[in-house]
């Protein structure tokens, strides 16, 4: 995400430089002819590009509401998340105990929590297209990290290990069976969570509508300036260039949110949600310094940028 709030001109306009140059020269060009050669034929009714115009409009808002969705669905379900980690965390505290194994129990505890933290990381850095279990030895035992390490899903083997552990508190009669179907449909809900994530990073939006779209706004750039020379003359070229612009800009917008958990700056926060998560986790197991060691956070520069 981007993490200034005053995004500065450079940063709009560098997305759509290359489309921009385009515009220029070509706007540029259509007033040389029209004026230095008096090539006089070249304009056309306002009304053609005009109408055309207004079909692309409806076109990008509909394309920008279909990737504001998807965007949006995405950080609904990191919300989801967050909330769920929390709500298991905090069973996981009040649901397991023993007056017999009173140590053990805690240690249960801390590894249950630590793993829910490292399964936040690993479900971010997999739809990232990260390595899943990077920086995951920081909150997993050793036997616990050489297992995902061999598995191809980190964060359903991860999920694979929770269950695991609730049936040994069952066994060992740490929990009752209620409170265990209750941690369960927690588990469960975070397993869909992760699906949900997961549908949205592997459906592509159409590539054939976003190309249509695209080569209408060329079209539609190229028949402007003839549509506008006769009015405007020299004038034409900053007018064309800042139509050109609206267009260019609403349709690098959509093209951006489309895909939520593609390291662009425009992409849902999901290192940010993870520390958020582990900073409340760790907080209900009463350890501090696990928090406050920053340095497995990855922040990928973009510019003077980060993406969290």
């Amino acid at each position: 995400m981007l993490l200034r709030k005053n995004i500065p001109i450079t940063y709009i306009f560098g997305k759509i430089k290359q489309e921009l140059l385009f515009v220029v020269l070509y706007s540029v060009g259509v007033v040389v002819l029209y004026q230095n050669f008096h090539v006089t034929r070249i304009s056309i009714p306002i009304a053609v590009p005009a109408l055309l115009g207004t079909i692309i409009s409806l076109l990008l808002a509909f394309r920008s509401n279909q990737a504001y969705d998807r965007w949006w669905e995405a950080r609904i379900l990191w919300g989801a998340i967050v909330n769920d980690s929390r709500s298991l965390a905090r069973q996981i505290m009040s649901f397991v105990d023993s007056p017999y194994a009173s140590e053990e129990v805690e240690a249960f505890k801390s590894k249950f929590i630590k793993r829910q933290i490292a399964w936040c990381y690993a479900l971010s850095q997999s739809l990232r297209g990260y390595s899943s279990s990077k920086g995951l030895d920081r909150y997993l035992s050793a036997d616990e990290f050489a297992y995902i390490k061999k598995q191809n899903n980190v964060t359903m083997a991860l999920l694979e290990l929770h269950a695991m552990d609730l049936k040994k508190a069952l066994q060992e009669g740490w929990i009752n069976k209620y409170q265990q179907i209750e941690i369960d449909k927690t588990l469960n809900a975070l397993c869909n969570h992760m699906g949900g994530c997961e549908r949205i990073k592997k459906t592509i939006f159409p590539v054939t509508y976003s190309k249509y779209i695209h080569m209408s706004i060329f079209l539609f750039i190229m028949m402007l300036p003839f549509g506008l020379i006769e009015y405007f003359g020299f004038m034409e070229i900053p007018v064309v260039v800042s139509i050109s612009v609206f267009f260019l800009l609403v349709e690098k917008m959509a093209v951006h949110l489309q895909d939520p958990f593609e390291s662009k700056p425009t992409d849902t926060p999901t290192t940010t949600i993870c520390r958020t998560i582990e900073k409340d986790l760790c907080q209900m197991l009463a350890d501090d310094k696990l928090f406050e060691d920053k340095a497995h956070v990855d922040m990928a520069p973009v510019g003077s940028y980060y993406i969290l």
